[in-house]
């Protein structure tokens, strides 16, 4: 009984440190962040300081959660990246550096480069609404490494019915 309870307690821990749950803006620091949730996956310094700091949680997972940190190393916010009003900041031009401060790294298992257009996708997954899980896909021009175009369509499931002819 005594393993069911420290089980329990573990897998609650998990998933308060999931996404941030505790934090408070304003008052926690970055290394309460990164105690709290782990080093981020990516991380970068502006010129005043700030950082930002993404925690993507997938390869499974459907949420990327992108941290911001003020000048003074204090917790500004958390938000979770891979909703449409973020999707929908990719636009034709921009550079994979501003792709991923926008939405975090992708899936590297469903990326893949194109030679016949020269053409590297990226690929998030989201859920869209409740419960409908999508993919967001990036093509970029890989010479320029610049956004070529995107699409979103829905994520095809293992048990869905094959496509009818």
């Amino acid at each position: 009984m005594r393993s069911l309870g420290l089980l329990l307690l573990a897998l609650l821990a998990a998933c308060a440190s999931y996404d941030g749950r505790g934090l408070r803006p304003g008052e926690s620091r970055g290394e309460d962040v990164i105690a709290l949730m782990g080093e981020p996956a990516l991380r970068w310094q502006d010129a005043d300081g700030a950082q930002q700091f993404a925690y993507p949680r997938g390869p499974a997972g459907f949420h990327t959660f992108m941290v911001m940190l003020a000048p003074d190393g204090r917790l500004r916010s958390i938000e979770n990246v891979l909703y449409q009003v973020h999707l929908a900041r990719v636009r034709p031009g921009m550079s994979k550096e501003q792709v991923l401060r926008t939405l975090g790294p992708p899936d590297e298992r469903l990326s893949a480069y194109f030679p016949a257009r020269d053409e590297l996708a990226w690929d998030w997954r989201f859920i869209e609404g409740f419960a409908s899980p999508m993919r967001m896909i990036v093509l970029f021009d890989a010479a320029a490494g610049t956004v070529r175009s995107t699409m979103i369509q829905p994520e095809q499931s293992a048990f869905a019915d094959p496509p009818t002819p």
